[in-house]
C-alpha cells in the first residue's frame, strides 16, 4: 500500500517551518536522548487510539508517528498528517510506501485545517506547538478543536523548559522556541476543550496534555 500526498506549497505562517527532514530526524533521536522509540510507544498509550478512529496528526514531520498510529487503527481507521513544510512530507511519504502503510498526507497550515468540523475521534501534536507564536497556537487549538468529534480527544506532546535551560548537544539544535505545560493546559482550556490528564512523559524534558471536546454541543 502506499501513501497519498497532495503536493500544495503551503505559505503565509508566522509558525517555524523546517526543510530539513534527514536533519530533523537526527534531531528528533537527539532531543529524545536515543529513546524514539520508546517515546512513540509512550505517545501512542497516552492517546489510547483504538481501531476504526479517524486520527489526525498536526505537523506530522516525517511520519514516524502517524505511521504508528496507522497501524493501531487498522484497516478500518484512517489516519491524516499535515505538515507545512513539502520536504518533510515527501520523507513521510517515502517512510510509508517503505513500511507499506496507508496514510493520507497534506501540505497544509495548523492554523487552517482543511477539514470538516467533528470529522476526527483523535488529534495528535508532538514537538510541533514550540514551533508556533503565542498567537499561532491559539490558532491552531482552536482549529484542533473545530475538528474535533464531540468526545474527541487531543494530545499535546512538547517540550516543558526553556532552553536556556538544557545542556550539550540537545542545546545546539533546540533553541528555537519552548512551550510550558501550564501554557498546554491554558491554551486548550480557552479553544473549549477539557483537560484530561497532564504531566510528564517520561523521555527528556516532555511533557503532555490530553484533551477532550465536549461530548454535546
Amino acid at each position: 500500500m502506499t501513501n497519498t500526498a497532495e503536493a500544495k506549497q503551503a505559505q503565509g505562517t508566522s509558525g517555524i517551518v523546517l526543510h530539513q527532514a534527514a536533519i530533523y530526524d537526527l534531531t528528533l533521536w537527539l532531543l529524545s536522548l536515543g529513546r524514539e522509540g520508546v517515546l512513540r510507544e509512550r505517545v501512542l498509550r497516552l492517546a489510547r487510539l483504538s481501531p476504526g478512529e479517524q486520527v489526525l496528526d498536526v505537523g506530522c514531520g516525517t511520519g514516524t508517528l502517524a505511521i504508528a498510529a496507522k497501524r493501531q487503527v487498522g484497516t478500518t481507521g484512517t489516519v491524516y498528517g499535515v505538515d507545512a513544510s513539502p520536504e518533510m512530507l515527501a520523507r513521510a511519504n517515502k517512510k510509508a510506501r517503505k513500511a507499506g502503510v496507508e496514510i493520507v498526507l497534506k501540505n497544509e497550515l495548523v492554523e487552517s485545517l482543511p477539514f470538516p468540523d467533528g470529522h476526527f475521534d483523535v488529534v495528535l501534536s508532538t514537538v510541533m506547538l514550540h514551533h508556533l507564536p503565542g498567537k499561532l497556537r491559539r490558532q491552531c487549538a482552536g482549529e484542533i478543536r473545530r475538528v474535533l468529534k464531540p468526545g474527541g480527544r487531543v494530545l499535546a506532546v512538547d517540550f516543558g523548559t526553556s532552553p536556556t535551560q538544557k545542556r550539550g548537544m540537545a542545546a545546539h539544535f533546540h533553541r528555537h522556541g519552548h512551550i510550558s505545560l501550564a501554557e498546554i493546559v491554558a491554551i486548550f482550556s480557552e479553544a473549549g476543550l477539557s483537560i484530561g490528564e497532564s504531566g510528564a512523559v517520561g523521555v527528556s524534558d516532555l511533557q503532555f496534555v490530553l484533551a477532550a471536546a465536549p461530548c454535546c454541543e
